[in-house]
């Protein structure tokens, strides 16, 4: 009676961890992590139109969280803007080029425009919910500190994050023709 026992409980134990394992998300789950599908980010640009990130599937994709009135970020800006023009067109495996996603966290609306055009950051995906540190975006992606971004794959998985500098320029080109 006892082998009996320790059968059924052995049994029972395998088809608990068949239902836990089937039960679980397949593929990647969303997130902020290395490996994770980027979360959506929906947002108004300058001109008042919604820009959609995963509008953007297809291409390898650079979120880049900023500010008008930040001086690092303002810094950067000069490399992400070498960076895009010499990415834009790359051929990619598996996606299209290259593009960028860029979120202010601005608050003053004409201050944020006049920093993209005065920084020369010619993309057409910037978005601004213009709420500073309250931004729903810099909320979902856990921003607390500017520069910051999130490198994505053409299926919108994060690849890598925090890329600064040559970093950038560094991680793109591991990517043309595949990796």
């Amino acid at each position: 009676m006892k082998r009996l026992n320790i059968l059924l409980f052995a049994a029972a134990s395998l088809f608990m961890l068949f239902a836990f394992i089937k039960a679980q998300p397949s593929g990647n789950v969303e997130g902020t992590d290395v490996g994770n599908i980027a979360p959506e980010l929906k947002f108004k640009d300058p001109q008042g139109n919604i820009r959609d990130l995963n509008s953007l599937r297809g291409y390898v994709v650079l979120v880049d969280f900023w500010a008008s009135w930040c001086g690092p970020c303002r810094g950067e800006n000069p490399n992400v803007v070498a960076t895009y023009k010499k990415y834009k067109d790359a051929q990619f495996k598996g996606a299209k080029g290259f593009k960028i996603f860029s979120v202010s966290l601005d608050r003053d609306a004409a201050a944020w425009t006049d920093a993209i055009k005065h920084d020369g950051l010619i993309w057409p995906d910037h978005v601004s919910d213009l709420k500073f540190w309250q931004s729903a975006a810099a909320a979902t992606y856990g921003v607390t500190s500017i520069p910051t971004n999130f490198l994505l794959d053409s299926k919108g998985v994060i690849i890598a994050k925090g890329l600064r500098g040559e970093a950038l320029g560094s991680e793109l080109s591991s990517l043309v023709g595949g990796r």
